[in-house]
């Protein structure tokens, strides 16, 4: 799994993508619902905010595998 620093850079390269504007911490916090004072907390303890991202990541249609493994999303096989 990637470490936080990481994973917070692709969730900035994903609201940059939208907005094509800089994006900060406070961009982040919003995009994650959280206010700014908290999004620095964890920030400050390297804490990912798992379910924050995943519900980001569903609300904009983007790979949990990627985000966190930094993968394509694998084949899933067909079930009968």
């Amino acid at each position: 799994m990637l470490e936080f620093h990481t994973i917070m850079n692709r969730i900035k390269k994903i609201i940059y993508k939208e907005t094509n504007n800089r994006v900060y911490d406070k961009d982040i916090a919003e995009a994650l619902g959280f206010k700014p004072s908290h999004y620095a907390v964890i920030k400050k303890r390297h804490r990912i905010p798992y379910k924050a991202i995943a519900l980001f990541a569903n609300e904009k249609n983007i790979s949990l595998n990627w985000i966190f493994f930094d993968k394509e999303d694998a084949i899933i096989p067909t079930i009968k």
